[in-house]
């Protein structure tokens, strides 16, 4: 046999644990192998450090390589001391390494050395084995003849899971499509693709060293100074045209920017009132030149103009008063000669902070088409106040029915708008029918729509007669705050009908009997419940006060990819949208950069802590006039968003850190670029905020009434409708696309990388509970002596003194937190790409994930998708049966349904009693927990008599076809 090297490529650790007492640690990695030990470089100061080093083992027997370990181990170096500290392992089998070809990065998490260490991780590592003489062949294959080869060295999947695609549909469809392979995102020595939140230090003006006025507004963001021009009007310009009138118009040039005025015809005292500003660093001219036109259709004519040094242009700050316009006489194209016509214009110096800043025409905005320069601009929207309608329907009388030689099916239809739903068919079949049955509604204010009930008989499928029909206007409703119940009301029923043709009313009319209330004790859900910016409910009155206010600055964003062509080239024309509450904001849309700079502040009121920010960048794709544009064509491109909880953040600090875009895409994860933000939380009153930690989080009439979890479903994807269509008719207009992508409208959809995600997440909250469950077992079989005893006698003093055990339990949890506050998250948290499952994930599943609803796809793959869907709920099947198995042994304890079980067990509980009633507790405590931790010695490898005894219970199992 030829001889082998084994090889370990050490990429990177990610989110280690803090060591050097300052929230970083210096880690460098050990690793060994058959006695041979390397170790790479530290890394100073680097939770996240990459390395990128190779190291090459000689494998000393070669048939004997399935056996032996591979030991990592990372260590925090300190120099001060010489001394290091231990921060993780892992363990690497020699059976589970594969050839080159096979290897891929794969991310290990740290274990711990002993269950009080203070561990977290993972580790990224290549292991692969290459043959010293370069000939082919498997050496593992001597010891691995007679076993198939596992999916584990077939399948890129980074956390070891495989998909489950052995049925027949799924071999058909893989026989006809190409093979493809996983696409990993991780970090790799090739090309590093960085997912981490990074803290930044830009010049705000909260942290300048000088703070003056320029600072005193805006203090979250960086200061941009800005060049501003407002053209108030013009009085008696001279006549140009033959015909004796004057069509005059504005240009302010400076430098190569050139902004223009909106032209009037035949009118020679104009009103303009428009603002241009001009970013001082993108410009180097040194005057500022405001030329009055007239238009004409070959050439524009010169008027007259106004220069102004921008040396000598004052300086103005918010919140001094605006700057008065005043009159200039137009001087003309010689120095110092004087031409009709005077100009109104205000010149001035000031910031992003400036009041004229939004509406003002900005100098990037030249190449734009006119009509679309309000879609540049800064806006602030509000989400519509919406409610609940609730509308219990409880009965009707004398209604009218075409039909006498049948009892009618009778049910009420209520539509509102769009919406649109049904009662159930009337248990009592006749002409007085009775529901008492509840349906929901969403509304905006104001109330645009009418409560729209119809009265219907089933006659057979799709076939309904209108037995009478209502309409009651919103604005009539009762408005209720609490669970009370209001008034009903009787209502007539309008019935019509067709003779000769001609449509008349029927004048006996039918009554319907009806509770309509506007319930403002709900909050209206119009996001996902997971990121809840707004948790209050609909009607002032019930508002509690304000607990702080939460200010971010929107700074800018590094590194966008192209998201659109422009003249043979990639361009993005980014802008931002902040939701919070009912407040959303849009930030300017700067044209043509990778880099843009937006350093706009916002301001929001806070009335709970546990609400989300939510902050998405996207790609302005409405620059260009057109029809295609006007109907809705062109959907803005999704660069990525950012969610941050206020409760994760410190009171009154500022967090300027620089987050990642990450795009989920049909090709695997994607890093977008970076943006960058600066937040600061700050609370009012800190009893205030303590005490929101006490209350319910959703208003009492959740919990007093609550609504069902299909309920809350549909009426949230109502509410998300609306407020995208009020957002949408606002000017410039946030789209549905934009909307619906800031609240997850989509959260609710199967996802495979989903369900994986969750289910190690679930995982990760067990493993406590399973490593405490382990270490009880090796204390149980004395893997080590001195901790055995150690609990025994620990054990012995919480029996005689039972009193200890609580505060012993509470203090141990406040020793555990008042540690691990040295280790506490320094940094808000931010979208993880390990968490979401999204690193690693076979290009089916996410082909399945974007995928339309219903399917778009063909029979073959559809068939698969299914098949793999009834292998993953097979599992859970059986888990759920296993669960309901262990159940009925319980309950067949006491039901004599295997008659001899059950006289055992009650002779046993006899006895029991007996026993403990003439046994002290303590003692029975004491025997049975030194019979469970008894020495190995003692011990069988057999099950227990008791465990024999619940595993021959009888369950239903086999009652079940």
């Amino acid at each position: 046999m030829s001889k082998l090297k084994l090889v370990v490529e050490v990429i990177s650790a990610h989110n280690l644990m803090p060591k050097d007492g300052q929230g970083s640690s210096s880690a460098y990695i050990e690793v060994e192998f058959a006695h041979q030990r390397f170790r790479t470089v530290t890394k100073d100061k680097d939770l996240s450090p990459v390395w990128n080093e190779k190291f090459s083992f000689t494998v000393p027997d070669p048939s004997n390589f399935s056996f032996e370990t591979i030991d990592v181990h990372i260590y925090h170096e300190n120099k001060s001391a010489h001394s290091k500290n231990f921060m993780g392992r892992v363990k690497i089998y020699g059976s589970s390494v594969v050839r080159e070809e096979e290897a891929v990065v794969q991310h290990f998490p740290l274990e711990k050395r002993g269950i009080f260490s203070h561990i977290k991780g993972d580790v990224a590592l290549k292991v692969y084995y290459v043959e010293e003489n370069g000939l082919g062949g498997n050496p593992l294959k001597e010891d691995n003849e007679n076993k198939e080869r596992s999916p584990l060295e077939t399948e890129t999947v980074q956390y070891q899971h495989r998909q489950q695609t052995t049925q027949q549909s799924a071999k058909a469809v893989q026989e006809r499509r190409p093979d493809v392979k996983v696409v990993h995102m991780h970090n790799t020595p090739s090309q590093p693709v960085d997912y981490s939140l990074k803290e930044t230090s830009p010049q705000l003006g909260a942290m300048g060293m000088h703070r003056d006025k320029l600072t005193s507004t805006y203090d979250l963001v960086e200061q941009m100074l800005y060049l501003y021009v407002r053209v108030v009007k013009a009085r008696d310009l001279p006549t140009m045209d033959i015909t004796g009138s004057c069509d005059p118009y504005v240009e302010v040039k400076l430098g190569n920017y050139k902004g223009t005025t909106k032209h009037f015809e035949k009118e020679a005292n104009p009103e303009w009132n428009q603002v241009f500003a001009f970013s001082k660093e993108r410009t180097q001219a040194s005057y500022v030149d405001v030329v009055v036109k007239d238009k004409d259709l070959i050439k524009d004519d010169f008027i007259g103009h106004v220069m102004f040094d921008i040396h000598e242009i004052p300086t103005r700050v918010p919140p001094d008063s605006p700057l008065a316009p005043q009159w200039y006489r137009l001087e003309g194209k010689d120095a110092g000669s004087k031409v009709k016509g005077e100009l109104m214009l205000a010149v001035w110096m000031g910031t992003q902070a400036d009041e004229a800043f939004p509406d003002a025409w900005h100098a990037d905005a030249a190449a734009v088409h006119t009509d679309r320069v309000a879609s540049l601009r800064s806006k602030v929207y509000l989400s519509p106040k919406l409610w609940y309608v609730r509308v219990n329907v409880i009965e009707a009388q004398d209604l009218l029915s075409n039909d006498k030689g049948r009892f009618p099916e009778v049910s009420v239809k209520v539509q509102l708008g769009s919406q649109i739903s049904k009662t159930r068919v009337a248990q009592n079949r006749g002409l007085n029918p009775l529901w008492n049955e509840d349906l929901v509604f969403v509304v905006a204010e104001p109330f645009e729509e009418h409560l729209i009930l119809t009265v219907e008989d089933r006659q057979g499928p799709n076939k309904d007669e209108v037995m009478g029909k209502t309409i009651i206007p919103l604005s009539s409703v009762v408005r209720r705050l609490d669970h009370k119940p209001v008034p009903t009301r009787w209502y007539n029923l309008e019935k019509h009908s067709v003779v000769d043709g001609e449509k008349k009313e029927t004048k006996f009319a039918s009554r319907i009997h009806l509770r309509i209330c506007l319930d403002g004790g709900y909050h209206v859900l119009d996001e996902s419940t997971h990121y809840s910016s707004d948790l209050r409910p609909t009607a002032k009155q019930l508002w509690k006060p304000s607990i702080g206010v939460l200010e971010v600055g929107i700074l800018s964003a590094q590194g966008l990819l192209p998201m659109k062509p422009k003249d043979g080239r990639g361009t993005t024309d980014a802008y931002c949208v902040a939701k919070y509450a009912q407040k959303w904001v849009r930030t300017r849309t700067v044209i043509d950069s990778f880099s843009p700079k937006w350093n706009e502040q916002y301001t929001w009121e806070v009335f709970d802590p546990s609400t989300v920010i939510t902050v998405g960048v996207f790609d302005n794709n409405h620059l260009e006039g057109g029809n295609g544009d006007k109907m809705g064509g062109a959907r803005d491109a999704k660069i990525g968003k950012v969610r941050i909880r206020l409760s994760t953040l410190e009171t009154d600090r500022v967090y300027t850190h620089s987050y990642p875009l990450l795009v989920l895409q049909a090709s695997g994860v994607k890093k977008m670029g970076e943006l960058q933000l600066a937040i600061r939380f700050s609370s009012s009153s800190l009893l205030n905020m303590m005490y929101t930690y006490s209350r319910p989080l959703l208003p009492k009439m959740h919990y007093l009434h609550p609504l069902s979890v299909t309920q809350l479903e549909t009426l949230r994807y109502q509410a998300i409708n609306i407020v995208a269509l009020r957002l949408s008719r606002a000017e410039p207009p946030l789209k549905r696309d934009v909307v619906e992508y800031m609240v997850d409208v989509d959260s609710h959809m199967w996802s495979m990388r989903r369900s994986k995600a969750n289910f190690f997440r679930i995982m990760s909250i067990l493993s406590p509970l399973i490593a405490v469950g382990k270490w009880f077992n090796e204390v149980c079989n004395w893997r080590n002596p001195i901790t055995t005893v150690l609990v025994h006698i620990l054990f012995l003093i919480l029996v005689w003194y039972p009193e200890l055990i609580l505060p012993t339990v509470f203090l141990y949890m406040f020793l555990i937190g008042i540690w691990n506050y040295r280790f506490r998250p320094r940094h808000p948290p931010h979208m993880d790409t390990r968490l979401s499952h999204a690193e690693a994930v076979h290009p089916d599943e996410l082909d399945e994930e974007f995928d339309t609803f219903p399917t778009s796809k063909g029979i073959d793959i559809a068939r698969m998708r299914y098949d793999r869907l009834r292998s993953v709920a097979g599992r859970i099947q059986t888990v759920v049966g296993d669960m309901a198995t262990q159940g009925e042994r319980l309950q067949s304890l006491l039901s004599w349904r295997d008659p001899r079980a059950t006289a055992i067990f009650v002779s046993f509980c006899l006895l029991a009693a007996i026993i403990l009633y003439v046994t002290p507790l303590q003692v029975i405590v004491v025997l049975a927990g030194l019979y469970q931790m008894r020495h190995p010695r003692f011990r069988r490898s057999l099950p227990s008599v008791h465990i024999n005894f619940f595993r021959r219970l009888p369950a239903r199992t086999d009652s079940m076809l």
